[in-house]
C-alpha cells in the first residue's frame, strides 16, 4: 500500500524543525517511520508535511551525565540496545529493547520516536515508565521537561503539543534489580501483554518496588496492587506469585480481535511472574 499525497523536509537544525511544525498543524515528526510509515499506509494518518529530524546531530546523542542517562531521541534502538553505556546503566532498557519487533524495525526505530508515537503495548514506553524517566521537549516557547507517568494520555497520543518536538529521554541511574517479560503470539508481534519490574531490596527485603503493565488497556500504566503485594517481602516464589494474581484480577482488558481479556489477563499474570523471576535471580 502506499501513504496519500505528503510534503517532505528535512531541516538542518532543531530551531527549523520546530518552525515548520508550528507553521502546519497537520505536520508531523518522522524520525525512524517504522511506526508513522506504516499507519500512513493504512489511512491511519494523513500528515500534509513530514519533518524529518533523524538526521539531526543533536539528537543522536548517547552518554551519562551524573546519575543520569541520556539518550537523544533519535538514537536508534538497535543503538541502544548494543551499547555498554545503556546495558551498564539501565540494563532494563536494553532488556526490553531485544522485544521490540524484529532487528530490522530497531536498526531504523529510534527511541524518541517509539515514547512519542505512545502505542499501549510499546516495550519502551513501559520500560522508561517504570525506571520514572523524564523527556526534554522542544517548541516555539522554548525546552521543557515532561515526566514519563505524565506523557502517555490515550492510545497513540501524548501530552505533547503539536508544534513540539522530543528532543531526549533522561533516565535516573540507580542501584535496583530488573526484569521484563510478555507473552506474544510469535517473536516480533505485539505484545497481547507484559511487564516490567524495577526492585530494590535491602537485606533480602523489598523495600520499593515499579510494575509496569503494557497491552492490557489505552496507555501502559503502574500496577499498584501487585505493587503492593510485594512490598515489605522477601523477594520469594510465595510473594511474586501474589503480585502476578494481584496484576491480573486488578486489570481489565479490552475485548479485541487479538484476544479477549481472560487470555490478556493470563498474558500479564504470566509476564508479570516471569519479569519478577528474573528480578530474584538479578
Amino acid at each position: 500500500m502506499k501513504p496519500p499525497p505528503f510534503r517532505y523536509a528535512r531541516p538542518d537544525s532543531l530551531g527549523d524543525a520546530v518552525r515548520l511544525l508550528a507553521a502546519d498543524e497537520d505536520a508531523k515528526v518522522l524520525a525512524g517511520g517504522q511506526s508513522l510509515l506504516p499507519m500512513m499506509n493504512f489511512r491511519l494518518a494523513r500528515p500534509s508535511l513530514l519533518v524529518d529530524v533523524g538526521r539531526l546531530p543533536e539528537l543522536s546523542e548517547l552518554r551519562r551525565e551524573d546519575d543520569v542517562l541520556v539518550i537523544g531521541a533519535a538514537v536508534r534502538q538497535r543503538t541502544a540496545e548494543t551499547a555498554p553505556l545503556v546495558r551498564e546503566s539501565c540494563p532494563l532498557l536494553g532488556r526490553a529493547l531485544r522485544h521490540v519487533g524484529h532487528h530490522q524495525v530497531r536498526t531504523r526505530g529510534t527511541v524518541g520516536g517509539s515514547l512519542a508515537h505512545a502505542d499501549p503495548a510499546a516495550e519502551l514506553c513501559a520500560a522508561a515508565t517504570a525506571l520514572d524517566a523524564e523527556v526534554v521537549v522542544t517548541g516555539p516557547s522554548g525546552r521543557r521537561t515532561v515526566p514519563v507517568a505524565e506523557l502517555f494520555v490515550a492510545p497513540y497520543q501524548t501530552s505533547l503539543s503539536a508544534d513540539e518536538v522530543l528532543t531526549e529521554v533522561r533516565v535516573p541511574v540507580r542501584p535496583a534489580r530488573c526484569g521484563f517479560a510478555e507473552v506474544s503470539p510469535r517473536a516480533g508481534d505485539f505484545a497481547l501483554a507484559g511487564a516490567a519490574a524495577v526492585v530494590r531490596v535491602d537485606e533480602r527485603e523489598v523495600t520499593d518496588v515499579r510494575l509496569v503493565g503494557f497491552g492490557i488497556g489505552g496507555t501502559v500504566r503502574r500496577l499498584p496492587e501487585a505493587e503492593g503485594a510485594l512490598r515489605g517481602t522477601p523477594l520469594s516464589r510465595t510473594p511474586v506469585a501474589a503480585a502476578a494474581d494481584a496484576a491480573a484480577d486488578a486489570t481489565s482488558p479490552p475485548d479485541d480481535l487479538h484476544a479477549d481479556p481472560a487470555t490478556r489477563r493470563a498474558a500479564l499474570r504470566a509476564s508479570v511472574q516471569r519479569a519478577l523471576e528474573q528480578v530474584t535471580h538479578d
